[in-house]
């Protein structure tokens, strides 16, 4: 480490956050944790912060506050809270971030729109990030699976401030990719993701859910709804993880749809992480859920490009009616958000 690094800032000390910021201070990093979890954060400070699962084993010693708690500037900032936290965590954050400082996204959804409104556009960075992790308790996390992590500019230069952030990134994922087209990475995660956020209408496995052939015809209409709305925006969107956004966007290649949902199956199967972070929130930790604030602003862009997106609409529906108590988990469910596909797409 270069003794005249500045900490690095990791906001939202969670599955995400904890994890990268982990392995960053392992690699001799300076790094403060700030969460609003007010047990982790004491964890964290008194015993560490454990990382296991079949990734990884280890334990850093790291410092560990509040928002309230927090002083400073910092040059870079990961921030990495869900998405319907990130206006309230940017705001606090602002008056932290150094003039010349950088905001770096490691969430789901289009939040760096967000973030960019209040610090700047200038210094915002995107990220995209599909590893699996998930926190078992203050001070633990499960570290499930390796997952591809991409840094960028949001105008897509290739530029110094981010050629060094991603060296920073490859301390925790050395495969992590700098690319000239975080856009394409972020919205392919919105198409693969709402397949993610659909099996949480059910209890089964992720894998189980994208594998069902009754709902095959549900999964490619779901997921084509994000790309036409990202090829609308002028974004190219790129696949990972077995998704493949041209085979979603085009819809009539069935060998092609079949095998993305089958390499989606294969890699959720293998990973230790059985369900989406939004079944975790829903069935577990009995909280509401990020999905509408990942979703609204690709619902907004719809609207402008005069594109319908059914099926995104209802998916936020029927997530909060589960979040209100209103409806159960089941397959049930799941038949709910199949019965508002288009009948072009029933076909």
């Amino acid at each position: 480490m270069n003794a005249r690094e500045s900490p690095i800032l990791v906001w939202g000390a969670g599955a995400i956050g904890g994890t990268v910021g982990a392995y960053l201070v392992r690699a001799g990093h300076r790094v403060d944790f700030v969460d609003v979890d007010s047990k982790h954060v004491a964890a964290i400070r008194d015993t560490g912060l454990h990382i296991h699962g079949p990734v990884d084993e280890f334990t850093v010693e790291a410092s560990a506050v509040t928002p309230a708690g927090l002083e400073g500037l910092y040059d870079l900032v990961f921030l990495a809270v869900k998405a319907h936290h990130t206006e309230t965590a940017a705001r606090q954050l602002a008056s932290h971030l150094a003039e010349d400082g950088a905001v770096v996204s490691l969430q789901n959804g289009l939040n760096e729109l967000v973030i960019s409104e209040i610090v700047g556009r200038e210094r915002t960075i995107g990220a995209f990030i599909n590893f699996g992790a998930d926190v078992h308790g203050p001070g633990h996390i499960l570290y499930a699976n390796r997952g591809p992590v991409v840094v960028g500019e949001l105008h897509g230069t290739m530029s110094e401030r981010a050629t060094r952030i991603h060296r920073r990134l490859q301390d925790f994922e050395p495969d992590a990719v700098l690319s000239d087209n975080i856009w394409g990475y972020l919205w392919g995660k919105l198409g693969y993701g709402a397949l993610l956020k659909a099996s949480a209408l059910t209890d089964a496995p992720i894998a189980d859910y994208i594998a069902a052939p009754d709902y095959r015809g549900l999964h490619i209409a779901l997921a084509r709804e994000m790309m036409l709305v990202a090829t609308a925006e002028g974004v190219t969107p790129l696949g990972f993880s077995g998704f493949d956004p041209e085979a979603f966007l085009a819809a009539t290649d069935h060998r092609r749809l079949d095998a993305a949902l089958a390499g989606m199956a294969a890699y959720n199967r293998a990973s230790p992480k059985s369900h989406s972070g939004i079944w975790r929130d829903l069935s577990v930790r009995k909280r509401k859920t990020d999905v509408a604030a990942q979703l609204a602003p690709a619902v907004a862009a719809a609207m402008r490009h005069g594109i319908a997106v059914p099926l995104t609409e209802k998916l936020i529906e029927l997530i909060a009616e589960i979040e209100d108590g209103k409806r159960g988990h089941g397959w049930s469910t799941a038949d709910v958000l199949k019965a508002a596909m288009p009948v072009v797409e029933k076909v």
